[in-house]
């Protein structure tokens, strides 16, 4: 008779997937190029070395993303105004918050509204029909506090950085 087998419980040490930011992606970029050993860098974020030569090998990509904070991947190729709404709605954020205003879902989806189509109207050779392509829904709202990392209260309706 041969002796047992151990068989490892496969779910141990197997969690949810922890996600990489785009902030960080740069990071470890911008640590690779001044020097510093994949090996290191794989200690110190805690990844796998196939993650880091991942990211490693999509530098280029990474380098000219242009990202609101908190993003942690890039599915499809958003309008550039979208970034630059998301960028001026957190400025305006950080002032009424700074003031000890808090603001609402309504609030900052009028404000982002507002944001884009004035942005369009700046832009040179845009029409009017772009103007109506950007609705800041609650769908969108969700997805901006999750990119930005906004913690909102259900209770008294205000967020906050």
């Amino acid at each position: 008779m041969s002796p047992k087998k151990l068989v490892a419980n496969d779910s141990v040490g197997k969690g949810k997937k922890a996600t990489i930011t785009v902030e960080v992606k740069k990071e470890i970029i911008a640590k690779h190029e001044r020097g510093v050993r994949v090996v290191d860098l794989v200690r110190e974020y805690g990844r796998t070395s196939s993650t880091i030569c991942t990211i490693l090998k999509r530098k280029e990509q990474f380098k000219t993303l242009e990202v609101a904070k908190g993003v942690t991947k890039v599915t499809k190729k958003r309008p550039q105004i979208l970034e630059e709404v998301e960028k001026l709605l957190l400025v305006w954020m950080n002032e009424r918050q700074l003031h000890g205003d808090s603001v609402s879902e309504a609030l900052v989806c009028a404000k982002a509204k507002k944001l884009y189509v004035d942005l369009v109207r700046k832009t040179p050779g845009a029409s009017s029909e772009e103007e109506e392509i950007f609705k800041a829904s609650r769908g969108w709202f969700e997805k901006f506090r999750k990119r930005s990392g906004i913690q909102c209260c259900a209770t008294w309706g205000g967020c906050q950085l």
